[in-house]
């Protein structure tokens, strides 16, 4: 198989493991998942990553757009906008517009060259590209924030994960350090490319700002060590804790999958999903809210 096929088979495995893992530990949370309707998640389509990929996976709806047709929508701070790299076609008016959409309550989460043709012009105070695109590489990442509520279920116990960056991935530098926070590093892309960052976040006026280097949509995995050279199946049996009976269900979507390919694959499915049930419980707080200010008013 190629590293392609190789890592779709790792997707389609990593779904069903976060599906499981989810409906034991975080019912509540699943179903949130599972409630998402399709005007909740904006995604604009990109060159290079595609993040709708993950999102067919674990089968949570979105609407597809092109940069252009961002124009002539609105956008509801309810929802969540997803710019794929490289987000290059957005036009200065656009990016205003998510730029207020954000300040509204809004949320952004973008990807790799985004960070120079979206972040970059909508918060120059904040964020900035390098200048020094990666290789084709792959590097050891750490979790810097393990309590953040955007990383549950991710990097526990032993994991030694291995980020893959795409070919002239944009290392991130962060000019306002009180306000973005680094939610997983990698000490070796620093040494290699001069920033550690590979996951960040801020908040902007009522909004929340997600970005990471590379694409979402990973397309290789490194084995680098004689633990990710295990089986996918000792992966959820010895690190997830999951019961022959549990692992043995999966069988078929395990086979031929390394525990390496298996990590970083579940990584960014259950990532994004922890992304949008986040999402999902602080819009139902500011619905509540909204209707509980519209019952006093009426009184």
């Amino acid at each position: 198989m190629t590293d392609y096929e190789k890592m779709k088979k790792a997707y389609q495995a990593s779904s069903k493991i976060m599906e499981k893992r989810m409906e034991k530990e975080r019912p509540k949370d699943l179903e949130l998942l599972k409630k998402v309707k399709e005007s909740s998640i904006i995604i604009v389509a990109g060159s290079y990553d595609k993040i709708e990929l993950v999102l067919d996976l674990i089968t949570v709806p979105y609407v597809l757009i092109h940069a252009y047709e961002l124009d002539k929508i609105e956008l509801n701070p309810d929802q969540m906008l997803i710019v794929n790299c490289p987000g290059s076609d957005i036009s200065s008016q656009t990016l205003t517009k998510i730029k207020t959409y954000v300040e509204n309550g809004g949320f952004l989460f973008t990807t790799d060259w985004a960070l120079l043709h979206v972040l970059e012009k909508i918060f120059p105070e904040y964020v900035k590209y390098n200048q020094r695109p990666t290789a084709d590489d792959c590097v050891r990442v750490e979790v810097v924030s393990k309590d953040n509520k955007f990383l549950k279920g991710l990097f526990e116990g032993d994991s030694d994960p291995i980020w893959w960056l795409e070919s002239s991935s944009y290392p991130i530098t962060i000019l306002d350090k009180k306000k973005v926070k680094i939610l997983v590093r990698s000490k070796e892309m620093e040494n290699k490319y001069g920033e550690a960052p590979i996951v960040i976040l801020f908040y902007y006026g009522e909004g929340i700002v997600l970005h990471m280097t590379s694409h979402y949509y990973l397309q290789r995995a490194e084995l680098r060590t004689k633990r990710h050279q295990k089986s996918a199946k000792d992966y959820v049996m010895s690190e997830m804790a999951f019961s022959p009976k549990e692992a043995e269900d999966l069988e078929a979507d395990l086979k031929d999958v390394t525990l390496g390919e298996a990590e970083s694959a579940y990584s960014t499915t259950q990532f994004i999903s922890n992304v949008i049930v986040e999402q999902q419980k602080k819009v139902k707080i500011r619905k509540k809210k909204k209707k509980e200010q519209k019952d006093k008013d009426s009184k």
